[in-house]
């Protein structure tokens, strides 16, 4: 008896080791390894092409003319990069990395002000605060396509 219920509790033992490895498709396990040099040039070539749609799809909105949206576009991107910045940064305490994105957020688009209308300031205040919407102007983009190509 007492044999039985030990190789019992070695079988369920057992099994929930085997089952915690990661495994592929064709049941091979996965090993956790570095990325290449490639991987990660491809990875940031990825994440900076999809930060100029974003911008671009932001600007859309905006009623800003094409001069604005290009100063607009230098700002955005210009804070991006120094919000990376702060973010790579090591700091003692997390409230110091908080307190230095809050002054970014605060300071970076102050030029800007004087440039553009309030109501485009709001909204980049808004798109920094993470309440942009892009799903919404995709779909609008998309509308008007299908118009264009029906009209």
């Amino acid at each position: 008896m007492n044999k039985t219920v030990v190789a019992i509790v070695f079988l369920f033992l057992s099994l929930n080791v085997l089952s915690q490895t990661r495994r592929d498709r064709m049941g091979n396990p996965q090993v956790n390894r570095e990325p290449t040099e490639q991987e990660i040039a491809k990875r940031e070539r990825e994440i900076e092409q999809r930060k100029q749609e974003y911008i671009s799809n932001f600007l859309t909105t905006l009623e800003a003319d094409e001069f604005q949206q290009v100063i607009i576009r230098q700002h955005l991107n210009s804070y991006y990069d120094a919000k990376l910045a702060v973010l790579k940064t090591r700091f003692e305490r997390s409230f110091d990395r908080a307190n230095a994105i809050k002054h970014l957020e605060n300071t970076h688009f102050e030029e800007l002000k004087t440039l553009i209308s309030e109501g485009d300031m709001n909204k980049i205040q808004d798109m920094i605060e993470g309440d942009f919407d892009e799903k919404a102007v995709k779909k609008e983009k998309k509308k008007k396509k299908k118009k264009k190509k029906k009209g």
